[in-house]
């Protein structure tokens, strides 16, 4: 992870957004888990505390105390809600089940943890603690301890709680200030999408999961296997091995479209229904604009039917015109336009 520039200061040539009036209440969210008391097992002379939650131990030093409760849970464990008793502050604590069994679960959990010691932003989700493992030889599982958030922008997405104007303009002027942030330090997250946005009641909202984020630098051969599906721009649909912070950026257009329309804007089935997707709604890239895809990408493009693209304003007639020119111009096949 050598070689990124250090993060520029809670910076800001970008103008203010004032946070909405009318917040999101938690009781319109849904709840992934039901409401449960979690009994405590001391452990290890009383210096680590055992809490059973659906079979799994979560195992945590004494500090963190009950209530201790399920809030979420993905592909890499289970994350719980906490009281740090020596802080008196709420904090969300995540298990990586056996983080160091193959090398790219090491290495993402250990690249989540550098970047965000390293970074401190209003915009990107604060890390709390590394708890320490009771015994050094039975280092196995990785907890990480996190602020608390009340939820996602996915969860928010998804339930019933209605936007306003307000609304969208905070929430998208957050995700651009702090990723802002990010791409300072020359980094690029590379797995933005609603889940990876967190929201409290009041409509703070912070980037979290940067364990697919890595340093950009020119020289770099990189992968093209990132970012969900839904959220991938066509440089990465169409294997172009070198890319730019230009990827984050349709990401978020991808995201802010989702807040108006309260579905993904491209939710295709697998790779190639991806692509058609997108061209089907932005119509067939130009010669100049396929400059970055490869050979085989681009005589696949030229073989499907030309497609004109159709009119976001006539397709979206309730988002706000502004919105739409907003969405357009981080929604370009060219990343050198976004």
């Amino acid at each position: 992870m050598e070689g990124g520039g250090r993060p520029q200061p809670p910076d800001t040539q970008m103008a203010e957004a004032a946070p909405p009036q009318q917040p999101v209440y938690q009781n319109a969210l849904p709840l992934m888990f039901p409401r449960m008391q979690i009994p405590a097992t001391p452990s290890y002379g009383g210096r680590f505390t055992q809490y059973n939650i659906f079979g799994n131990i979560f195992e945590v030093t004494a500090k963190y105390k009950p209530p201790i409760m399920p809030i979420g849970e993905d592909a890499y464990g289970t994350v719980c809600s906490a009281l740090n008793s020596e802080t008196n502050e709420s904090a969300a604590i995540k298990k990586i089940v056996n983080a160091f069994g193959n090398k790219v679960d090491a290495k993402r959990t250990l690249r989540e943890i550098k970047l965000l010691r390293y970074m401190a932003h209003e915009n990107v989700v604060a890390i709390r603690d590394v708890i320490p493992p009771p015994q050094r030889e039975c280092f196995n599982d990785v907890y990480i301890v996190y602020e608390l958030m009340d939820t996602d922008l996915h969860q928010l997405i998804c339930c019933n709680q209605k936007f306003n104007e307000e609304h969208y303009q905070y929430f998208i002027y957050q995700i651009l200030r702090g990723l802002k942030y990010i791409h300072s330090a020359n980094v690029l997250h590379r797995d933005l999408k609603p889940s990876n946005l967190l929201v409290n009641e009041n409509c703070d909202l912070k980037i979290c999961d940067f364990g697919l984020a890595r340093v950009n630098t020119e020289s770099d051969f990189m992968t093209e296997y990132v970012i969900t599906r839904w959220y991938r721009p066509p440089e990465l649909l169409l294997y172009s091995s070198q890319y730019s912070a230009a990827i984050d950026m349709w990401s978020v257009g991808c995201i802010f479209m989702e807040l108006f329309i309260r579905k993904p804007l491209f939710p295709g089935r697998d790779h190639l229904h991806q692509v058609r997707l997108l061209l089907e709604l932005l119509g067939t890239p130009s010669e100049t604009e396929m400059e970055y895809v490869n050979e085989n990408a681009k005589r696949y493009i030229q073989q499907l039917p030309n497609y004109p693209g159709q009119s976001f304003s006539e397709k979206f007639p309730n988002v706000h015109p502004l919105a739409i020119d907003l969405a357009q111009k981080m929604l370009t096949f060219d990343p050198k336009q976004r």
